[in-house]
């Protein structure tokens, strides 16, 4: 079945709205304008308002409204716009629906899931085109997801509501219009780093809007030679470090792309990982290519420049491996 990753999204939703009655959607604009990445288009009309319900302009207050709808039993979907505006919704999802079971003794759960565009590279300039994957990283008590693929964005949202706990998923606003034929019924984990494409020479670690310009770059080294192994983190908390360290000690040098700032990111974590469990393993010192450090431009050239792309990535394993 060939679908895109807006479609599957979709379908996913779709799925979860028809198997149980406790699922529910809220956001702004989800309803009747069908979403701002037209994800939740359609399901007005067949779910009606009660299930699909379109909030105010307010993400301190409607992911608060899902986050008490979950301790009641029910099952919300909160879609926020964008990255940046979950900011606004950083008291309810760090300091409530984080730390509800910790603080109960285990007696409450907060099964919400919060769904949020994330990502450069559409000239939305500096305040729409974060990449803070990392933020919710740092945080027990919360599981993030990063689908980079049409399959997952598919396959993770069922297994995603039924985690006890809350479960943040980053969609990559570049990704909505790929393509892919996928296996609407193959399982798909949230536990799980995932090989991409094999190699024996250098592994390219990446996520989210970071993967396909991994694989881009695997088969640029590839006319020269070189076999890259991708894998995808797929899952940002907790990460699955083993299959990052298996990977590393086939190929012995390792490209982490992040689309985040280097700075105290998720690529420090990935590389630190590394170098403390596969330290005499590597043949040349853990690399990063991450965005650089100011704010992400408007103009569209600066913007490109600003993020990681292909040929960064070829460069930086040209790098390590003596070819440049």
């Amino acid at each position: 079945m060939k679908l895109s990753y807006r479609e599957a999204l979709r379908a996913a939703l779709h799925d979860a709205l028809t198997a149980d009655p406790r699922v529910f959607l809220m956001g702004e604009d989800i309803g009747r304008y069908g979403g701002t990445y037209a994800v939740t288009k359609g399901l007005l009309d067949e779910f009606g308002p009660e299930r699909i319900r379109d909030t105010p302009l307010s993400e301190l207050g409607f992911v608060g409204a899902g986050i008490g709808a979950a301790l009641g039993g029910m099952r919300p979907v909160v879609e926020i716009m964008t990255v940046n505006f979950s900011l606004l919704a950083l008291d309810q999802i760090v300091n409530t629906a984080a730390a509800l079971r910790h603080m109960s003794g285990g007696q409450f759960s907060v099964p919400i899931v919060i769904r949020m565009a994330t990502g450069a590279g559409r000239q939305l300039a500096a305040q729409h085109s974060h990449s803070l994957e990392a933020w919710y990283a740092h945080i027990p008590g919360i599981r993030v997801l990063a689908p980079a693929t049409v399959q997952d964005a598919r396959g993770m949202l069922a297994p995603a509501l039924a985690d006890p706990d809350p479960v943040v998923v980053f969609e990559h606003a570049l990704l909505y219009n790929t393509t892919a034929d996928i296996d609407p019924d193959e399982p798909v984990d949230i536990a799980s780093a995932r090989v991409l494409r094999p190699g024996g020479d250098v592994t390219l670690v990446a996520y989210g809007g970071t993967v396909g310009k991994a694989l881009a770059a695997a088969e640029t080294l590839a006319g020269s030679g070189i076999e890259a192994e991708v894998v995808d983190l797929r899952v940002l908390r907790p990460l699955d470090t083993a299959t990052v360290v298996d990977s590393v000690r086939r190929t012995r040098r390792v490209v982490v792309v992040d689309e985040g700032w280097r700075s105290v990111g998720l690529a420090a974590e990935v590389t630190t990982r590394i170098v403390e469990e596969a330290f005499y393993d590597l043949d040349a010192p853990v690399t990063r290519v991450c965005s650089e450090e100011v704010p992400v431009p408007y103009a569209r050239h600066l913007e490109q420049a600003a993020i990681p792309q292909p040929e960064k990535i070829v460069a930086a394993v040209l790098a390590l491996t003596g070819e440049n």
